[in-house]
């Protein structure tokens, strides 16, 4: 097969799209208390440039690196346990909120949780590629393939966040089932998890009441259902054709972090459904040409790498749209390339350039 002169411009371009979108919806969901807490309305929107900045840098270079580069035991061996430290530092960070999840240094700051994402994506490439003749052994190949996952998502919901831990055993999962385990194991698995999902589910006070708030929240519209009903009223509020660009009201000190999990309820308000399903569209256009660069990899290790990547990026896009139009319980999980937040928007960039690298090997 001929090798691609260029990069997808599809996957391309629907990135860049989302990076604008994102920057445009931060300052509009920010502006208002920003000014108030800071005494500039530029202040996150300024901060969330610079991060895309560097994010569309590592992109612009990491698109033009072999990817096979990472295809190395002393590649992959040093992030693994680059990754542990930093999780195990954070704990030594002041807390935010009662959670460790930030490691920082004087005004910077990043998540070690994001790390862990494309590493366990690396790992489960490099490892799984040569091994899919021999899926079924429990202790040759699936013990070891899940030991990586099972450290982080442990240390991961220490901190605690649940829901990257969710993301990580998913993408796991999806990555063994793709490699050819049988569904059976994945019962197994799910099985043994069970009491641990129960317990951080039911026996941890905020996240019960969070559950509770999904499943009735008019039962306390000013305290555990606040989130969801403030929620679907700026969605609902929307229509169609939503009230302009800045113009929204919800954003006002009513709906929580306007700017980060609840951005796209800001979006939908100001935007409406047309502007949201542009958002979707675009998630879907990204989703769709990462699943075709992993399927016409005839490399095992791109195929892996370009599944693993892609799945991530949707799955949290998922999850996050999902909590704003309360199909699932809230979580803290935030819409790839369009909330604020540093780390994560530079991680995702710099794993689509790993991602738009294999695009040039296929047609």
């Amino acid at each position: 097969m001929a090798k691609r002169v260029g990069v997808d411009k599809w996957l391309y371009g629907a990135t860049l799209m989302l990076v604008v979108v994102g920057l445009l919806m931060v300052f509009s969901a920010s502006a208002v208390m920003a000014s108030q807490r800071f005494g500039s309305p530029y202040f996150f929107v300024i901060r969330q440039s610079e991060w895309a900045a560097l994010g569309l840098t590592a992109m612009t270079l990491l698109m033009k690196v072999d990817y096979r580069i990472y295809n190395r035991p002393n590649v992959v061996f040093p992030a693994i346990g680059t990754t542990v430290v930093a999780l195990l530092i954070a704990f030594f960070m002041h807390d935010s909120h009662g959670a460790h999840r930030w490691i920082r240094f004087g005004p910077l700051s990043f998540q070690p949780s994001e790390i862990a994402k494309p590493v366990l994506i690396l790992f489960l490439a490099w490892f799984l590629q040569n091994r899919m003749d021999s899926i079924e052994d429990i202790r040759g190949t699936i013990l070891p393939a899940a030991l990586p996952s099972l450290l982080f998502i442990a240390l991961i919901l220490k901190e605690p966040d649940l829901g990257t831990a969710l993301v990580c055993a998913t993408v796991t999962a999806l990555l063994l089932y793709l490699a050819g385990m049988n569904m059976k194991w994945l019962g197994v698995a799910a099985v043994a998890a069970a009491p641990v999902l129960y317990f951080m589910l039911f026996r941890v006070k905020w996240r019960r009441d969070r559950l509770l708030a999904f499943m009735n929240p008019e039962s306390d519209p000013r305290g555990k259902g606040f989130h969801i009903i403030q929620s679907l009223i700026a969605v609902g509020t929307g229509g169609f054709h939503g009230l302009g660009y800045m113009d929204g009201v919800q954003k006002l000190f009513y709906l929580p972090e306007s700017h980060t999990d609840y951005i796209f309820a800001n979006l939908a308000e100001e935007l409406g459904l047309i502007g949201a399903l542009v958002v979707i569209g675009l998630f879907a256009t990204l989703g769709y040409r990462g699943m075709r660069a992993a399927i016409l990899s005839k490399d095992p290790f791109a195929r892996f790498l370009a599944f693993g990547i892609t799945a991530t990026l949707l799955i949290q896009a998922f999850f996050n749209i999902s909590v704003v139009l309360a199909l699932v319980p809230t979580k803290g999980i935030t819409l790839p390339l369009v909330s604020y937040g540093g780390t994560s928007l530079f991680i995702v960039l710099a794993s689509i350039g790993v991602l738009l690298n294999i695009t040039r090997e296929v047609d």
